[in-house]
């Protein structure tokens, strides 16, 4: 069953490991072979800058990051660069759609320009912050009372009026609640439950209500601190199934974060294994939901999207 997945590092993999090669680096979680094997119909490809990086670097991080992406990515055969969410549709069996997002915008400073030329490079879905603060709001590592900021509001015009999706997984709760009414398409690209597993990344119940409420999806992550102690397949699934259950399965996709995390579930190690989460998915819910999460819920958000 191919699935959409709305996040992987690896174009940080691809511009500081050495010799990376994306066709079958096995360094690689998303490496090309692995992409196929695990039937990746799309993947997302965040842009992210550390933040101990100096700042007046940070901008060249983010270029690079986009060189890579068509140097690496893009010049493997079958690999397409989705900038039209129509293109979803129009993918041939063989090919596997590549999009671009900015994990955080601390890379731009308090400069608009940098983020227009970010854009205009394709980014589709954009994160204000990562787990820090910057220039625009507070990020999931920061006091949970400090919002978003004036420079944020800006930003969020801006990525209104390029009908770029906005990704809330990063940022802090008062931050979250400052971004709901002002955001025109939003989602959390790879969180789980707070209920099930009490980490600062994770979502509370009333935050995904809102955000669904607020035409938002949430695309759950498999990173065992997100998922819970011992974290398994199942336990992952339990957080599917929780947040099913809270605003309906409907609104629900996956967000890996491979080659972003340094742990993994057993049978999830990468982006090949990614239809044993299939399996497990299908052991609670009917193949139309199955269906639903793996990839046809986010076609059917951005259809909305893609009409606005």
């Amino acid at each position: 069953m191919k699935i959409i997945d709305l996040h992987c590092d690896a174009l940080l993999k691809l511009t500081t490991l050495e010799t990376a090669n994306f066709a079958g680096d096995t360094r690689l979680d998303t490496n090309h072979k692995r992409l196929q094997l695990g039937q990746i119909e799309v993947q997302v490809f965040a842009i992210f800058i550390n933040p101990k990086i100096p700042q007046q670097q940070q901008f060249l991080e983010v270029v690079r990051q986009i060189e890579a992406f068509h140097s690496h990515v893009l010049q493997t055969e079958g690999m397409v660069h989705i900038t039209d969410w129509a293109q979803l549709e129009q993918l041939a069996p063989h090919e596997i759609g590549a999009i671009l997002s900015l994990e955080g915008c601390g890379a731009i400073g308090e400069d608009l320009t940098k983020l227009i030329a970010i854009l205009d490079a394709g980014v589709k879905l954009v994160g204000l912050t990562w787990n820090e603060e910057n220039a625009l709001a507070h990020g999931a590592e920061q006091d949970a009372s400090l919002g978003l900021k004036p420079f944020g509001k800006e930003v969020i015009q801006l990525l209104n009026k390029r009908d770029i999706i906005i990704d809330v997984s990063h940022l802090n709760e008062q931050s979250f609640w400052d971004v709901l009414p002002l955001a025109k398409h939003i989602i959390a690209s790879h969180s789980n439950a707070r209920a099930l597993c009490d980490h600062p990344r994770n979502l509370t119940d009333a935050q995904v209500k809102a955000l669904v409420q607020h035409g938002g999806h949430i695309h759950v992550v498999y990173y065992p601190p997100f998922i819970g102690k011992d974290a398994t397949l199942e336990h992952l699934v339990n957080h599917v199934e929780h947040l099913a259950n809270l605003v309906g399965v409907e609104h629900i996709g996956l967000g890996s974060d491979f080659d972003g995390i340094d742990v993994t579930v057993d049978g999830l190690a990468h982006a090949g294994e990614a239809q044993n989460l299939v399996a497990a998915l299908r052991a609670r819910f009917s193949e139309e939901e199955v269906l639903g999460i793996t990839s046809h819920n986010f076609k059917r958000y951005v259809k909305k999207t893609a009409t606005h």
